[in-house]
């Protein structure tokens, strides 16, 4: 296995992960438009550095279970009905983010660093999502448990982090003020992309119960 498919791997399912407008992004967006674009970055650096060590914990939990056929099934269960919930919330309900332009205040970037980190750490989600996504992608023989492998599927999962966190960043002023077409096709491209991995799950499911 080449290390090009584990990092592609890691990071679409982050930014995948990441698009959705939650916690992370918009606060990202509103320091940049309150406090500026570097501590803005800071943020996101402090926010993707414990997304690097909980993909990590993930995948390596992940490889624990690997060998317990019932938990992976299980696993894969829960991955179709949470690919299931994405692609309805990208195809039906995704809309732009929108916010009001407000004074911009000076803070630390220390201060935005650990903002960051702490907002990240009170996420639990990526390490649940994390489980789901490297085992049914060895499920499909698109990833091993090697560390190697597991490294740099890791490193595409905080870069995908990364430049989505960055997107909302960079763009998220041209999206208040208008709506952006690229935007909406991009919902439902990725809307499509986890439809069809929730039918793969869900064919990969009936064939291990009837199969």
């Amino acid at each position: 296995m080449t290390y090009l498919t584990p990092l592609l791997s890691g990071f679409i399912a982050a930014a995948i992960g990441t698009v959705p407008p939650g916690l992370l992004n918009m606060t990202a967006a509103k320091i940049k438009i309150k406090e500026g674009k570097k501590n803005a970055l800071w943020f996101v650096i402090g926010a993707v550095l414990v997304i690097f060590f909980q993909a990590y914990v993930a995948v390596l939990f992940a490889r624990v279970i690997d060998n317990r056929p019932d938990v992976v099934t299980l696993l894969r269960e829960v991955g179709f009905v949470i690919f299931s919930i994405l692609t309805i919330y990208f195809l039906f309900f995704a809309k732009d983010p929108i916010a009001k332009k407000k004074t911009k205040i000076k803070k630390s970037k220390k201060s935005s660093f650990f903002l960051g980190m702490l907002l990240s750490g009170l996420n639990f989600f990526p390490i649940p999502y994390y489980v789901v996504v490297s085992v049914t992608l060895a499920s499909y023989n698109l990833f091993t448990f090697q560390n190697p492998i597991i490294l740099t599927f890791v490193l595409g999962s905080v870069l995908g982090a990364f430049g989505i966190l960055y997107s909302y960043i960079a763009f998220f002023g041209r999206i208040e003020k208008k709506t952006d077409y690229f935007m909406r096709n991009m919902n439902t491209i990725i809307g499509t992309i986890t439809g069809l991995v929730a039918l793969a799950t869900l064919f990969n499911i009936l064939n291990y119960y009837f199969g």
